[in-house]
Order: structure tokens, then sequence, then C-alpha cells
């Protein structure tokens, strides 16, 4: 099947596009799509905002739409920064500013307390015109721990200092990421869902 994906984050896009593909499923982008629209993400949970962004794209291109809101929780943070993980060091903030912002924040705190997870929530959101509209939500989650500095050149985000076991996932090749990751255990699970559907 073909979805509309509700991101206008290249990067995030191009594994999400990677993923499906695996699955036997394809994406379109927004661009593709002819949509121009930055999405008010004011949802307290990850699969809330990841409702809000699915339906939004989805009501406007009439057609199923999957989107995806994920973060980082740090545990010696209580949870933070969760679902302000793209904008920790601020609205605008970069990678970097958010890695320095993190790994400052941790400078002094020892090894087995870095514990962290990535959790990401995907929705499928399906439009109906004569019936209710179809809205699933699947959460994958990899646990791991936040490293003192930057290792690795791949990935994006704060993928560079986010560790499993002995490695960040920025030394992983796409597949052993996709393998583990948490954005990877949800679309696969969206996957199962979307196989028992009748479009």
């Amino acid at each position: 099947m073909i979805f509309a994906a509700a991101t206008n984050n290249a990067k995030k896009l191009k594994e999400i596009k990677r993923i499906l593909n695996a699955l036997g499923h394809d994406a379109k982008t927004l661009k593709e799509l002819g949509i121009e629209i930055e999405i008010e993400e004011n949802g307290t949970t990850f699969a809330e905002n990841a409702v809000i962004k699915a339906k939004t794209i989805a009501t406007i291109c009439k057609m199923p739409t999957i989107s995806d809101d994920s973060g980082l929780e740090v545990d010696f943070l209580n949870g933070a920064p969760g679902v302000y993980t793209a904008r920790y060091a601020g609205e605008n903030a970069t990678d970097d500013e958010n890695i320095d912002k993190l790994l400052d924040a941790l400078k002094d705190v020892p090894q087995e307390d870095r514990g962290a997870a990535f959790v990401s929530s995907v929705c499928l959101y399906v439009p109906v015109e004569n019936g209710e509209d179809i809205s699933v939500v699947c959460t994958g989650r990899c646990p791991g721990w936040i490293g003192w500095e930057r290792i690795g050149d791949g990935g994006f985000g704060y993928d560079p200092i986010f560790m499993v076991g002995d490695v960040s996932y920025s030394e992983m090749s796409a597949e052993e990421k996709d393998a583990i990751s948490h954005r990877g255990q949800a679309l696969r699970l969206l996957g199962e869902e979307i196989a028992k559907m009748m479009f």
C-alpha cells in the first residue's frame, strides 16, 4: 500500500520509507502531495502527537496517513526531554545544540545512572468517507544509555550519544539500527495491524 507520510523531517522520512519498503509498503512525502504545513504538536505524549499529525494530513490529502512522534527519555532527568526532544535546547535548536545540552546535564552522572530509552509512537489514520475514521497507534521502545561523547557518523538527532551496549545508534548500519530501533519496532507492529485491515 501507499501511505502519506506526515513529516517534514527528511532524515526521519528516509528511515520511515526504508522500514515501510521492507514491509512491502511505500510512503509519499508531503512535498510529493503538494502539502506545505507546519503542524502544532501540542500533545502531552508521543501517541497524542502522532495522532494529531496523521489526522491533520489524512484530512487534507484524503488518503491513509502514517506519522511518527518519537523522542528520548532519560532516567536521570525523570523522562526528559520526552516530547520536547527535538526542541530540548530551544524552539529551533540544532541536533548539536540538543546533544550539548544533554551531555552538560549529565556531565557528572556515572554510567550506571545514565539509562535512557528511545520511544516511537506511530499512527495510521485512515479517513472514511461514509463512516468513522480509523486510527491505530503502535509504540516501540529501545533501551540504552547516554554516552559521554559523540561516537559514529551515521544517523541523526541524538544517535551519536545513544548507546545500545557499547555501540551508538550512529555506528550501526541502517539495517542494524532498523532491526532494534524504537521506530523499527513501532512500524513493524503497525505493519501487523495493516495486514489485518481491508481498505
